[in-house]
């Protein structure tokens, strides 16, 4: 194989300069929210009152950080940490007033980053690439010992 291959360093990039897009097109749209607490938010828009450690594993972040993510996101009003009434141990994360009228904003900007993401792709090129892309992350995913959701 080429020494030239630069598939890592390209989705390196990518990442860091779409994370920047994201995070301004959020601002812009006065969503206190980073990227990565989307990905947090999105999870509770799918399933809302659900436990930590399910949190944890749908979101593939370690609990220290989860947990110093949800510290925010609490604080500034986008969730809440109730017991479970069927079992008093069980944390559950639930969403917020404030939550849900933020969503239809962050749904538009991660519209509007996709729209960005496929300029100038026909259907089948984005179809193709997401199937390559699939490929790679499973590659990527046999070598790793850690289980993803």
């Amino acid at each position: 194989m080429s020494m030239k291959r630069q598939a890592g360093f390209l989705i390196s990039k990518i990442h860091r300069l779409s994370g920047r897009i994201f995070a301004r097109m959020l601002k812009s749209y006065n969503i206190e929210l980073n990227p990565a607490q989307g990905r947090i938010m999105f999870v509770l828009w799918q399933t809302d009152g659900i436990p930590i450690h399910e949190l944890a594993e749908r979101t593939s972040l370690g609990k220290s950080t989860l947990t110093s993510m949800l510290d925010r996101l609490q604080a500034t009003g986008y969730i809440e940490r109730v017991r479970s009434e069927a079992d008093r141990r069980i944390i559950l994360v639930r969403r917020t007033a404030k939550d849900r009228a933020a969503q239809q904003a962050y749904e538009r900007v991660s519209q509007a980053m996709t729209d960005i993401y496929y300029c100038n792709f026909s259907e089948s090129e984005m179809d193709q690439f997401e199937r390559l892309l699939e490929r790679v992350l499973n590659n990527l995913g046999a070598h790793d010992p850690s289980p993803s959701p």
